[in-house]
């Protein structure tokens, strides 16, 4: 196409899914441009078809992608706002059933629930936290603990209030607009994750070009 001094700002997210096997630039890019015929035109421009087999993962240089808005129009002036590398993962659409959902989540909810349940009881058996409220007990009333008092109780409210401040999350509430803790620690290994990809991508020199 005719060469153009327009400017063309675009960016990419660093790591975005797909469902279909035909990438385009309009879905691996967010673009803005003052004339919205090149953005329209750039949105349908084939990136790359993912193969139905084998590798589903890969990494592109937003260096390659300015080559390939460049094919179509030579003189453009790009600025990229985003990622200099970036993660395109192809995954089939899948739509398991109602029963598949409700296995999950009773085995995340089990393996959590008995989880914490293990991680609280090591706790106490390793501190000896009966035997400590026992001394406590007797020291202030003066008569034996019977394993089972105040002390038991307001430990066990408490413990459980703390977990639900702490994960500040109930029943698909929040109590804050603050992410939870769980949330953080997953995106820090996505994180993670992402730039161990790039970096061996980068090392093995195996950037995917455009087709």
């Amino acid at each position: 196409m005719a060469a153009t001094n327009k400017k063309l700002y675009i960016k990419a997210d660093r790591s975005i899914e797909l469902t279909k096997q035909e990438v385009t630039l309009g879905d691996v890019l967010s673009m803005e441009c003052t004339d919205q015929t090149i953005v329209t035109r750039l949105k349908t421009e084939r990136l790359l078809k993912m193969p139905e087999q084998g590798q589903n993962r890969f990494v592109f240089s937003i260096l390659k992608v300015i080559e390939q808005i460049h094919r179509v129009y030579p003189g453009m002036d790009i600025e990229n706002l985003g990622e200099t590398e970036f993660i395109v993962t192809y995954e089939k659409q899948k739509t398991p059933g109602k029963a598949v959902h409700f296995l999950k989540t009773v085995g995340v909810v089990m393996i959590t629930f008995l989880g914490s349940a293990f991680s609280i009881m090591a706790f106490n058996n390793d501190v000896d936290v009966g035997k400590m409220f026992g001394q406590v007990y007797e020291q202030l009333t003066g008569v034996p603990s019977s394993g089972f008092t105040l002390l038991e109780v307001c430990y066990s409210i408490g413990l459980i209030i703390g977990i639900l401040v702490f994960f500040n999350h109930f029943a698909g509430k929040r109590f804050s607009v603050d992410p939870t803790p769980m949330e953080v620690e997953m995106r820090l290994y996505e994180n993670d994750i992402q730039t161990t990809l790039v970096q061996n991508y980068e090392r093995k020199k195996k950037e995917i070009d455009v087709k």
